[in-house]
């Protein structure tokens, strides 16, 4: 019987969680057997997600009209939704939860409003919310990177709730996350509370990253590296992780039980379709890592993805393209923001959209 290649990737120490859910795919028994029979490990969610799954599909229907009854915010109607379809997929994932190291995996994500991606205050506030309202140990609320996110990251952490920072694609700013993360489990140990069950992940964003880069790299002479930078970026990100998660400071909480905050490489369908498209998930397979992938790459991978050790291969080279950048005055940090920024923009407008087609909805007589 030939080796399933989806979970062979996980032999090599990496989680793969699939970026996708809606109503149907929990109901039809098609998530159960993604766990079962791929080996997927977990779900991501975002606003595009949502905004397909209710939009496209006459399944949310009844429960906004119900839901219509107590509250007039659409804002509050789709956490209702959400938070129902949320729960659901973190029962089919208990199994995975417990297994082996428990809390490792099987999480399931739900992330606050992008409205509110650069107000920390608000952003703190509604991730207590959410991890109340869905009240299960794995989920995962998902907050922006930003910098005003870097605060509430920390502050959501100190209250024992477990994060998926997201929209991250520079290196400063991975950096920042992590200290975010460890200061966050310094606040609760401090406050007298354990931290064993506490899990992280930083979402590094990967193809979005050379979807800018690239056609700036014909003018600088560099057409060589078309569709290398991304994914040299995350090979050094990996560096910055296995130096952070080492040492004295942070040997004192892994003494108490704390979970290193796995790098999750997202954004990894290929939008350029001159390359191969498992491309950026083959690229960076190795230990301790999770990559949350689109059901079209989970499905192309398990037909032709080759799964091998790749993450800690060309180091040098990873080193050397982002130095050729530089040398070539290409600004990769100010880049990274531009997208960053870009990246709150295209998750408002979505949940816009959402947001509109719920009123429509509520509307219909």
């Amino acid at each position: 019987m030939a080796t399933n290649k989806v979970k062979q990737i996980h032999s090599f120490g990496q989680s793969i969680w699939l970026d996708f859910i809606d109503r149907e795919i929990i109901s039809s028994g098609k998530l159960k057997k993604l766990i079962d029979e791929e080996g997927i490990r977990g779900v991501t969610s975002n606003p595009a997600i949502f905004e397909k799954a209710i939009t496209s599909s006459s399944d949310y229907d009844a429960d906004i009209t119900e839901l219509a009854k107590t509250t007039e915010s659409n804002e509050e109607i789709f956490f209702g939704l959400a938070v129902s379809d949320i729960q659901k997929a973190t029962a089919l994932f208990d199994g995975v939860y417990n297994e082996g190291v428990v809390g490792e995996d099987g999480y399931v994500s739900l992330e606050v409003s992008p409205f509110l991606a650069l107000d920390t205050e608000k952003t703190a506030k509604q991730a207590v919310e959410l991890w109340q309202k869905v009240d299960r140990k794995n989920v995962m609320i998902k907050i922006p990177g930003t910098k005003p996110g870097l605060e509430a990251i920390r502050q959501s952490i100190a209250k024992g709730i477990n994060i998926n920072v997201t929209l991250l694609f520079g290196l400063p700013r991975y950096k920042e996350v992590t200290e975010a993360y460890i200061s966050g489990l310094e606040d609760h140990l401090a406050a007298g509370h354990s931290i064993s069950h506490i899990s992280s992940v930083a979402s590094f964003f990967l193809s979005r990253i050379d979807v800018l880069v690239d056609p700036l790299l014909d003018e600088k002479g560099l057409g060589d590296l078309k569709g290398e930078v991304a994914i040299a970026s995350a090979k050094k990100a990996y560096e910055i992780y296995k130096k952070v998660f080492s040492g004295e400071r942070w040997e004192k909480l892994a003494a108490k039980g704390a979970k290193p905050q796995r790098l999750l490489w997202a954004s990894t369908s290929s939008k350029n379709p001159a390359f191969k498209d498992t491309k950026y998930v083959e690229a960076l397979i190795g230990p301790d890592t999770v990559d949350t992938v689109p059901w079209e790459t989970v499905i192309a991978f398990a037909d032709h993805g080759i799964a091998a050790n790749t993450l800690e291969q060309g180091l040098d080279k990873a080193t050397e393209t982002l130095e050729r950048l530089k040398a070539a005055g290409i600004d990769i940090d100010a880049l990274t923001q531009q997208l960053e920024d870009e990246g709150i923009e295209k998750f408002n407008k979505p949940f816009e959209k959402l947001l509109q087609a719920i009123e429509d909805q509520k509307n219909k007589k």
